[in-house]
């Protein structure tokens, strides 16, 4: 009994290694993790290896265990082994510490640093004067000199921090966007691909960016405006390469944002209500929202005087450079996907785009929140332009703060993942005497405390007026951000329980270790 019931939960899936046609066998139900040591098993590969699956047609193939396609023996998927990953999260982990303890050596090593590069001019200014160089060769030599003097200035504000006042611009990316591989996209993952419970964690930069490219065809984007499919591809590798490694505001961030509001699109049936130049501009602002984030809020950059407070006199400069950085990208000719718009359409698109993203800084939620509550009071009205644009801010607001609407396995590293950007600005703003936030503070704040105040007083006031609009996001998401609430007001009590007991609570970028029973 137990081998039949076995055998009918089983998936098989062929191989072709070396030729060979391989048989492979696995749970649909297990991790996407598992599958891949087993592949890498069959192959004879280190269980670190890197692999990726293709069709006979050449065609990559995600490696999920629930979602990945069956085939016969003699239509076997080929195995191609890439260069291997790291070895463990220990190395991964020893990896960031030495960065960090790089970080701070450098930042005490500004003169060791002036005095080699001055070393390395005087060296060359002798070599010129000894030795009877041609013309051309003296030119060369004078070019080096430049560029060595105009590295000591640029490596100046580096040894202070690598990301202390960052050097803003468009990064443009290395690779061809015609090489940017695409996948098979399951009809099982066209429909979560939808909902708020889509998992966002099982997918690599790449298979995003394949998932955004399907999200602007889906929604009849590209045949509206007639996008070039490549230029959209460019575009979107554009995007990706100006979002940096940061713990919390990164690429993974922006897809999530945007993959939010394209669910709202569908569940809330807005393409019913706006025109296919406000659903290019709420998706557009949702990918874009937070280009070239620096990883530091906007009071550490006006407390820190940077260059982006500085030029923009301290009003929301980091949502006033994310809107710049979206412009410069668009303003590349092979990256416009929108260079069939009118000059009329595009100046809606730009100004539309603008104001969704300076909607994000959360220094503004409650006056967006007080505007948004007396439409709703005094009767929406969706023929109202002003209704509408109010709309397209609550909508774009609810989907950058998303997270806890999300199943708790996926909306939980998020928080460590924030919590970990925080502590390191706060360590930050204590070395330089700058004013913490005690909901920065590793030694004030814990998981349940921050969360427990954030749904309570800005996530469900915010889900509930809209749900005055969209009745069914009662169902879809203030359903799981009310759960989240009583999961993490029973981590604060028991944290509460064990403080009276005596030892404190761990504030760590771990995920909680006591669990709601």
């Amino acid at each position: 009994m137990g081998s039949a019931a076995s055998a009918q939960l089983a998936k098989t899936i062929y191989i072709d290694i070396s030729g060979g046609t391989v048989p492979v066998v696995f749970s649909p139900k297990c991790s996407a993790k598992d599958l891949r040591e087993l592949l890498t098993s069959v192959a004879g590969l280190s269980r670190w290896s890197v692999v990726t699956l293709t069709t006979c047609d050449g065609a990559h193939l995600t490696i999920t265990p629930s979602t990945i396609p069956a085939n016969t023996r003699s239509t076997p998927y080929k195995l191609h082994h890439m260069e291997d990953a790291e070895a463990s999260d220990r190395e991964v982990y020893g990896e960031m510490l030495a960065r960090l303890s790089d970080d701070f050596t450098r930042a005490f090593k500004i003169q060791a640093y002036t005095e080699e590069f001055s070393s390395r001019i005087e060296r060359l200014e002798k070599r010129l004067e000894v030795e009877s160089l041609r013309n051309i060769e003296l030119d060369q030599y004078k070019k080096e000199l430049q560029k060595m003097q105009s590295d000591i200035m640029n490596e100046r504000p580096k040894m202070l921090g690598s990301d202390m006042h960052p050097r803003y611009g468009v990064s443009v990316p290395q690779r061809d966007a015609t090489l940017y591989p695409k996948y098979i996209l399951t009809q099982e993952t066209i429909y979560y691909l939808k909902k708020p419970t889509f998992d966002i964690w099982h997918w690599e930069h790449n298979e995003m960016l394949c998932l955004l490219e399907h999200m602007y065809t889906e929604l009849g984007l590209v045949s509206e405006f007639n996008i070039n499919p490549v230029t959209l591809r460019r575009w979107l590798v554009a995007v990706q390469k100006n979002y940096h490694d940061n713990p919390f505001h990164n690429f993974r961030h922006s897809f999530c944002v945007t993959q939010m509001m394209y669910g709202m699109i569908h569940l809330c049936h807005l393409q019913g209500m706006f025109s296919s130049l406000e659903i290019a501009t709420l998706m557009t602002a949702a990918l874009c929202h937070d280009l070239d984030h620096p990883g530091f809020n906007n009071n550490y950059q006006i407390n820190a005087r940077t260059e982006l407070a500085i030029r923009y006199n301290d009003i929301s400069p980091l949502e006033n450079h994310h809107c710049a950085m979206a412009f410069q990208i668009l303003d590349k000719p092979e990256n416009n996907i929108y260079v069939h718009l009118s000059a009329e359409q595009y100046k809606q698109l730009r100004a539309g785009v603008i104001e969704l993203i300076l909607a994000t800084d959360m220094a503004k939620h409650s006056g967006f929140m007080e505007t948004f509550r007396k439409a709703v009071t005094s009767g929406f009205d969706s023929t109202s332009d002003e209704h509408k644009r109010m709309l397209k801010v609550m909508l774009i607001k609810c989907c950058d703060i998303s997270n806890e609407v999300r199943p708790m396995e996926v909306s939980e590293p998020w928080v460590d993942c924030l919590l970990h950007e925080y502590f390191r600005q706060s360590d930050r703003e204590k070395l330089e005497g700058l004013p913490v936030a005690p909901f920065m503070d590793r030694d004030k704040v814990t998981k349940a405390t921050a969360q427990t105040g954030f749904i309570k007083f800005v996530l469900i006031p915010l889900f509930e007026a809209m749900k005055e609009v969209f009745p069914a996001l009662d169902e879809t998401m203030l359903k799981c951000l009310r759960a989240s609430l009583e999961h993490y007001e029973h981590i604060k009590i028991m944290e509460d329980m064990l403080k009276e007991e005596g030892p404190a609570p761990p504030t760590t970028l771990a995920r909680a270790t006591l669990k709601k029973t």
